[in-house]
């Protein structure tokens, strides 16, 4: 009789539906409590499931936090119109709304959490500020070779400028980006940008405006 393909530790095989339960309840308690009050224990009980079988998956309660993240943040994609500010405004508000979904004593705490082990702060960096960075990245470089953008332009120093709007407040919840309005503050962060390192900004804003149907920005 062939054994059955288990995990590799062994043991039975890992149920996907008993993941995704896990991951689900582990946001829910995220969201009502923060981060330091995330328990495993209550993860099992909102789950259905037990703590072992939490534990085969995730060894502690940070990679738990962080795996429930990125399911939460998915894949954040760069808008590509032809149009610089219209793909910056956004793509950076893609990136704001991600993190709004995000409780601020949930990063900050998580954060600390996971920064005396260079293996978990690096993960959280790469689950959390690496995807949408990279995204907005790719905009720029779009920019740059349609020449938007000037070609001798810092492209490390943009993307910190560009990421500090959200990562900030999202890490320290300082000024958080207002629920009714988080584009206009987009727009004046980029425009701010934009007129330092746009090779021709009002010919960006007549572009934009003639995407949008309105060439005299009525």
């Amino acid at each position: 009789m062939r054994p059955r393909q288990d995990d590799k530790r062994g043991g039975r095989p890992r149920d996907p539906q008993i993941g995704q339960a896990v991951l689900g309840a582990t946001l829910d308690v995220l969201d009502e409590t923060g981060y330091a009050r995330l328990a495993i224990e209550e993860v099992a009980r909102r789950s259905g499931t037990t703590k072992p079988a939490i534990y085969r998956r995730w060894p502690d309660r940070r990679r738990l936090a962080l795996a429930a993240l990125a399911a939460r943040l998915g894949t954040l994609r760069a808008p590509d119109t032809g149009c610089t500010l219209c793909d910056l405004n956004e793509g950076i508000g893609v990136f704001v709304a991600a993190f709004r979904r995000i409780r601020p004593d949930v990063l900050g705490p998580l954060l600390a959490d996971c920064a005396a082990e260079p293996e978990l702060r690096e993960t959280f960096m790469a689950t959390l500020f690496e995807p949408p960075r990279a995204a907005v990245g790719e905009m720029i470089d779009r920019a740059v070779s349609r020449g938007d953008l000037r070609a001798d332009l810092d492209r490390a120093l943009v993307l910190d400028l560009l990421g500090s709007l959200v990562h900030y407040r999202a890490l320290f919840g300082h000024a958080p980006v207002a629920e009714a309005g988080p584009d206009a503050e987009v727009e004046k962060a980029v425009e701010t940008l934009l007129r330092g390192v746009a090779t021709d900004y009002p010919a960006l804003v007549e572009h934009s405006r003639r995407l949008a149907g309105d060439p005299h920005g009525a």
